[in-house]
């Protein structure tokens, strides 16, 4: 197992270097990670109800929640990280969104692009980090 596979969930190198990937396919795997964050998130919560889980998921995940969070935690990034995001924001998905705006779903890309990058270069910690105050953010609002 090579130095780059042991940062990664799973042993799958990428087909290319991270910088070479499309800011939509850094988005594509973004999402998943942030999606079990949040699950792992709300399991450490006492109300374990396959319905309140559900909509609890929905108020973190959304194209609005994340939109919310980028923007909360944009501050907080470092200059690679804000381009990692505008390129994120920039892409062209070629989908149209059901339930948000253009903008708030560019935004939420962009967030996704951003965990996504972070992922794929190994800075767990500071996914952990974006994460935990993103959802504290937002459970204050």
């Amino acid at each position: 197992m090579s130095e780059e596979d042991s940062k990664q969930w799973f042993p799958y190198e990428l087909s290319k270097p991270v910088k070479q990937i499309s800011p939509i396919v850094l988005a594509y795997i973004g999402d998943a990670i942030y999606e079990v964050a949040v699950r792992q998130y709300l399991l450490s919560l006492p109300n374990l109800r396959p319905n309140h889980l559900h909509r609890s998921a929905t108020g973190l995940v959304s194209a609005k929640a994340q939109c919310a969070i980028l923007q909360f935690l944009d501050p907080s990034l470092t200059e690679e990280e804000r381009e990692v995001a505008r390129q994120g924001r920039n892409a062209k998905s070629g989908t149209v969104p059901k339930n948000a705006d253009v903008l708030e779903y560019r935004h939420a890309t962009a967030f996704e692009c951003l965990i996504g990058y972070l992922y794929y270069t190994g800075q767990q910690e500071r996914i952990k980090e974006l994460v935990h105050n993103g959802i504290e953010f937002m459970k204050g609002r």
